[in-house]
């Protein structure tokens, strides 16, 4: 299935403000960048006609150096939408307190500035996305690395970005040699954590899951209140429950790896279910000819070279869902489809050929198909 968006004409790329994109009667709401260097989310969300303000609270915000925007089925007791939304972004900024790479005084950045054989105190959220990030390196045979920051910096892709000239191998195996789960150690109580810093030059960065987290936490928070169906996307990560109070599901459009225009590629309805689509197809950069994907193969050191355009993964926890989609970039088409069998993963991929776009679902995504 292929649709042609259609812009509305008004200014601005915010969403869920007074700017909507029309496509036969549903509301298109277009995605911003993610916070996510290392992938730049293709990723659309379709919804029905504005609904009544006593049926569905539309929540919007900043958070993790994108935005945020949540809808949610009102019910009778609920708090007020400006208290509900004061409760979001109060756990947010949690979030960023103790994962954010840029805050010198999160709980990540002090473990980044420990020496060797040094150990900081951190939250039970932190070990939870850590031990999350050191399971799904193992899953995926070493294709998501969360200490993967010297060679994304090297590449020019992370945040302090360099001029975009290609790396010699010595510098690539010097970067290389600062990465690796035997860098630091997880030392954690059902009352307390910590982490252990085990190798000189190691630098963690949850970036990869990160923002799935921060979905799942809000998640949570609006099943304590007893919402009956949301859906909260961060950054292009996303997290549905049941369905509108109308009854009808939310839906959701996967964006065709295109760079000179947005299509549909499928829409899907996903009941209950986390969300995340990675690609490469935007950010890259050319030397002498030749294209560097940013996403970068841990295991190589070296940008990806094969021609998987887009990976989308469903997954109960969106922080899974997130890893896997970047980790399936680095891995492949094959590889990719051959732990969606193994593991019973729902994924859909796009690869890009020479007459045009292949679509490959696993059998697990084929009942999310319209």
């Amino acid at each position: 299935m292929k649709t042609k968006l259609q812009s509305c004409g008004c200014s601005g790329d915010r969403v869920f403000t007074s700017c909507n994109f029309f496509i036969k009667e549903t509301i298109l709401i277009m995605m911003t960048p993610s916070l996510k260097n290392l992938s730049l989310l293709a990723l659309i969300w379709l919804l029905s006609a504005c609904s009544q303000p006593n049926e569905v609270i539309a929540l919007s915000g900043n958070t993790m150096g994108t935005t945020y925007n949540i809808k949610l089925n009102a019910h009778e007791g609920l708090l007020e939408a400006k208290a509900l939304q004061a409760e979001i972004d109060l756990a947010l900024e949690q979030v960023n307190d103790q994962m954010s790479t840029y805050r010198k005084t999160s709980e990540l950045s002090q473990f980044n500035q420990l020496s060797v054989g040094e150990t900081v105190q951190v939250s039970s959220d932190t070990i939870k996305v850590i031990a999350e990030g050191k399971r799904l390196h193992e899953l995926t045979s070493g294709a998501l690395d969360i200490t993967l920051g010297p060679l994304v910096n090297l590449w020019g892709f992370g945040p302090d970005k360099k001029p975009l000239t290609v790396p010699t191998v010595e510098e690539i195996a010097a970067a290389k040699a600062k990465t690796g789960m035997d860098g630091f150690a997880i030392q954690a109580t059902e009352s307390q954590g910590a982490l252990l810093k085990q190798k000189d030059g190691i630098y963690v960065d949850l970036s990869a899951i990160a923002k799935g987290f921060g979905v799942d936490k809000i998640a949570s928070l609006l099943d304590q209140h007893q919402v009956s169906g949301y859906l909260v996307e961060i950054g292009g990560e996303l997290r549905v429950k049941g369905s509108k109070n109308d009854s009808s599901p939310w839906r959701i459009a996967i964006e065709q790896p295109t760079t000179d225009g947005r299509e549909i590629q499928q829409v899907i309805a996903p009941g209950t279910m986390g969300l995340a689509t990675s690609g490469d197809y935007r950010n890259y950069f050319e030397d002498e000819g030749q294209r560097f994907s940013h996403l970068i193969d841990p295991r190589t050191g070296m940008p990806i070279k094969h021609t998987l355009a887009s990976v989308t993964v469903l997954h109960p926890e969106c922080m899974t869902a997130d890893g896997l989609a970047t980790a399936m970039m680095v891995l492949g088409t094959q590889a990719s489809l051959a732990l969606a069998k193994e593991q019973n993963l729902a994924i859909m991929l796009i690869e890009k050929q020479q007459q045009g776009f292949q679509v490959f679902y696993s059998e697990a995504f084929k009942a999310y198909v319209n």
